[in-house]
């Protein structure tokens, strides 16, 4: 009983991946790799003794050790990812700030240039 509840769930938390990509509220390529996780948790639901098997081929003496392992190493991979998109947007945004700078900076000599009195506006800067 607990292997078909475990299969209903991971079909269940399949078809909310998919609901929530539809509605554009999970990006697609994230949502693939947790649709794969939850057909996956179906999979060992449904059929447990795939799972078994391919510990036993890999020669794992407790098949619920391959199980604790292989999610632990997905969470790794997850953290890293998303580590590398964290640091690659805020790279992003520094480089963003950066230009908006030099714009300001040469909106200001324009307006000097041209005998108009630059306007006292707050920059986007000052408000972080």
């Amino acid at each position: 009983m607990v292997s078909v509840l475990t299969g209903l769930m991971g079909l269940v938390v399949a078809i909310l991946i998919l609901f929530l990509i539809r509605r554009d509220r999970l990006h697609v390529s994230y949502g693939a790799l947790w649709v794969a996780v939850a057909l996956g948790f179906a999979l060992l639901g449904f059929v447990p003794s795939v799972f078994d098997r391919l510990a036993h081929f890999l020669g794992v003496g407790y098949p619920p050790v391959l199980g604790l392992s292989v999610a632990i190493i997905l969470l790794v991979i997850k953290i890293l990812m998303m580590d590398i998109e964290h640091s690659q947007a805020r790279v992003r945004q520094q480089r963003l700030a950066q230009r908006l700078s030099f714009l300001e900076e040469e909106l200001l000599a324009l307006q000097a240039d041209s005998g108009r009195s630059p306007e006292k506006k707050e920059s986007i800067s000052e408000h972080e």
